[in-house]
């Protein structure tokens, strides 16, 4: 069986490098907010381009923190709304509410399978204050635009890159695409199946706001920035100092694992020819790193169940979208088309840095054959 993403594969290369890390935070005997932490903020921060990064304890709790961040700053308030797009994981959603703001659900477009800039001016009302971009996949949303129209309306853009580590630095536009733009931040994932995976979980908030990054550093400790000294009824979410050292050994290769999935991307859309199936848009530029390659197929479950009969796993990312979740009961009326068609056809292949060249053919082979 070829896996959808072999874990134990990607994590057995850095096995001595993990157990000497472990060894060592052991013998130090400093398990929270340690110099571990400390090195990865420092070089995730350096990788991303910004001035800081502060590691939180997953990627959910890094989009909360930010907007519990701006409350605390006074540019948004419990109860305004936030521009989401419909096509997103749940996260994203929850991490809205959770800050007691107000989901506003804008459709992607088909092509890219991110929120589509030519409806967002239309769902903006004076409650609007902000916009939240999900990379999904890994490929980069339309920024130019998604900032244009912040700037215009003065709304905040916050992003949720927890599928798109190194994206931005692919792109080499930081400073016309992310963070200094309203002084936002981005919001990152460590989940293990991330490109850059921890043995757990964690997550990470990059940002050039000074003012936001103190607030932040201070809301993922309980409010506190000295011991027993609380300025903000924060949280206890940190990322851990053991995750931390295994995110410092493995963040050296996330460059040349992107490559690698970009790779295997290009095999894929240059040799599968299939009528039946419809492959993702991508110009061969660098506004993708490929944490999902997702296809399309009106006969999706037949297709899956094809793939398991010849040996290659697949998953749906995602079968139920946010609006259509019992978790949402007062949106299940909802009508987004788009988000819709999308959630019911698509089927994510194996793609990873692990992938040899003879499985990425047979994948190929099997999907012509289909």
């Amino acid at each position: 069986m070829i896996k959808f993403l072999d874990l134990q594969k990607i994590n057995s290369g850095y096995q001595e490098q993990f157990q000497e890390k472990m060894k060592l935070v052991l013998d130090k005997g400093w398990f929270i907010l340690g110099d571990e932490v400390k090195s990865f903020e420092t070089n995730f921060a350096n990788y991303c381009g910004t001035k800081y990064c502060i590691g939180v304890g997953n990627g959910l709790d890094a989009l909360v923190l930010i907007f519990k961040a701006y409350i605390q700053l006074g540019k948004l308030q419990k109860g305004d709304e936030v521009i989401v797009p419909a096509n997103t994981y749940i996260a994203s959603v929850l991490a809205v509410l959770q800050a007691d703001l107000v989901p506003v659900l804008v459709e992607p477009k088909l092509e890219t399978y991110n929120i589509n800039p030519n409806l967002i001016a239309d769902k903006i009302t004076a409650k609007t204050k902000a916009i939240l971009p999900v990379h999904l996949y890994g490929q980069l949303c339309e920024m130019e635009a998604i900032n244009a129209i912040a700037k215009l309306n003065n709304l905040l853009v916050i992003e949720d890159a927890a599928q798109a580590h190194g994206v931005e630095r692919l792109v080499n536009s930081f400073q016309s695409q992310f963070s200094k733009i309203q002084n936002s931040a981005v919001a990152y994932s460590f989940y293990p199946g991330k490109n850059l995976g921890a043995l757990g979980d964690g997550g990470a908030i990059t940002t050039n706001d000074d003012d936001l990054a103190k607030i932040l550093f201070s809301l993922r400790n309980y409010g506190s920035n000295r011991k027993y000294h609380n300025e903000y009824i924060g949280i206890n979410s940190r990322l851990d100092e053991l995750q931390a050292a295994f995110l410092n050994i493995k963040l050296p290769n996330l460059d040349t694992d992107n490559d690698s999935r970009k790779s295997i991307a290009q095999r894929y859309l240059s040799k599968i020819k299939n009528d039946k199936i419809i492959l993702p848009t991508w110009n061969f530029s660098t506004n993708h790193v490929f944490h999902l390659f997702v296809i399309r197929t009106e006969n999706r479950d037949q297709l899956q169940r094809y793939l398991v009969q010849n040996q290659i796993e697949t998953v749906i990312h995602y079968p139920i979208p946010p609006h259509k979740q019992v978790a949402f009961k007062e949106w299940n009326s909802l009508s987004f088309p788009v988000t819709e068609k999308i959630h019911n056809e698509v089927l994510s292949l194996p793609i990873s840095p692990i992938m040899t060249d003879e499985e990425v053919s047979f994948v190929i082979e099997i999907l012509n054959r289909y």
